[in-house]
């Protein structure tokens, strides 16, 4: 004997549009019209929110509600609240130092090591050096000679040359304009040189004369970069940027290549 009874489901299964959808909480309305107020440059880096009971009054919220609105955006690193202060609440724009925090401590439960963080900006410099080269501008270019003439040797002066030479690096590629490029780069900055500064400081001072070398390499280099940006030769800018970041990595990470990315940013 069959049983042609058709059993029901536990869970009735109904369209995505039946299904409930959460109402977002005042508080989070009123952040994202703030965030939304940051992105479009109503609100700058630096400026202050204006006072509570004019915020207040313009969204038509109780003070709880605003100050909820204010620690979501506080949490996201978009404004900084001093307590106690009769300043209220200041818009501050976060830098690349935001995601790499979070990415510092990815790449160490990964086992990941400093020379892959190297190899990752290997991929993304050239890329940008030919866009640079393609796209920038005259002005682009001055910035980046004045770079190499002013700070170089003013950081190399002070035995600080690491640091100096991998703002140019990064420099370089938030010129080409392209955001989401600076963005990585920017984050690998970060990471980068909290493991390197330290070594590369040791190293000059442990061997002068090799430093000098290496110094003059580097400057002949950028140059060398330089006057190809200049020219608009992007394949050209591309093929000597490559080179020149695997020359740099073989100098900077010598002796250092297995050290592993650990979470020490602050």
């Amino acid at each position: 004997m069959t049983d042609d009874t058709t059993v029901a489901p536990v869970f009735e299964q109904r369209p995505l549009s039946a299904r409930a959808i959460r109402t977002p909480k005042t508080a989070e309305l009123v952040a994202l019209k703030l965030r939304q107020m940051i992105v479009d440059g109503d609100l700058k880096d630096g400026d202050h929110l204006p006072h509570e009971a004019e915020l207040m009054e313009h969204f038509a919220v109780s003070r709880p509600t605003l100050r909820e609105a204010v620690r979501v955006l506080e949490a996201e690193r978009l404004v900084e609240v001093r307590r106690g202060s009769r300043s209220g609440a200041r818009v501050c724009v976060p830098g690349p130092e935001v995601v790499a925090r979070p990415a510092s401590l990815l790449l160490e439960l990964s086992g990941a090591t400093v020379a892959d963080v190297f190899v990752a900006r290997e991929a993304i410099e050239p890329a940008a050096a030919r866009i640079l080269a393609e796209s920038g501008t005259e002005e682009d270019f001055d910035e980046l000679e004045r770079l190499l003439d002013e700070e170089v040797p003013a950081a190399f002066a002070a035995g600080d040359f690491g640091p100096a030479a991998a703002r140019f690096h990064l420099r370089m590629v938030q010129l080409s304009g392209n955001a989401t490029l600076a963005l990585i780069a920017g984050m690998l900055h970060e990471i980068f040189e909290r493991h390197t500064t330290n070594v590369t400081r040791e190293r000059a001072f442990a061997d002068a004369e090799a430093a000098q070398k290496r110094y003059k390499l580097f400057v002949r280099s950028l140059r060398r970069l330089i006057k190809l940006l200049r020219e608009r030769d992007g394949d050209a800018a591309f093929t000597h940027w490559n080179e020149h970041m695997k020359a740099a990595r073989a100098m900077t990470l010598a002796g250092n290549e297995t050290t592993q990315v650990r979470d020490i940013l602050g």
